[in-house]
């Protein structure tokens, strides 16, 4: 089993604690992704091994039939971004810290990716398409 890593919102409020491995991250191209966050969202996945503390000060956005975007009431620090049906949790890479030091492993709706940014590093690469025949969505 992984060691707990713990992360926590701008003002305390809310902590996010995961046994995740937290050894793998990727990023969303995706538009309402670079809305929500001002860039390409940034997320370890951690699975549905996430447990959550001071939930009264989370707020829950259901951005899709599909997905829904928690994040601190209080501070408005992003929390996850979760898959309802299977309640599959992706938390921002940056609220673990120092704790963990993942590699780049992927970036999702790659075809949505403005040209004004680019990552040097080589990662596996998924359309929009590919990632809707993953989930079965339209």
């Amino acid at each position: 089993m992984s060691e707990e890593k713990t992360g926590t919102c701008l003002c305390g409020a809310v902590k996010v604690k995961t046994n995740a491995p937290c050894d793998k991250f990727g990023a969303c191209h995706c538009a309402m992704c670079r809305k929500w966050g001002g860039g390409p969202y940034l997320e370890v996945e951690c699975g549905t091994d996430v447990h959550l503390e001071g939930e009264e000060n989370i707020t829950v956005y259901p951005s899709s039939e599909w997905a829904e975007r928690g994040f601190c009431k209080t501070c408005g620090t992003h929390l996850f971004y979760r898959l309802k049906q299977a309640g599959l949790y992706h938390v921002p890479l940056g609220l673990f810290g120092d704790q963990i030091n993942p590699e780049f492993e992927k970036q999702v709706f790659i075809d949505k990716k403005p040209g004004n940014y680019t990552f040097r590093e080589k990662t596996d690469e998924y359309t929009q398409q590919q990632i809707f025949e993953m989930f079965g969505s339209d």
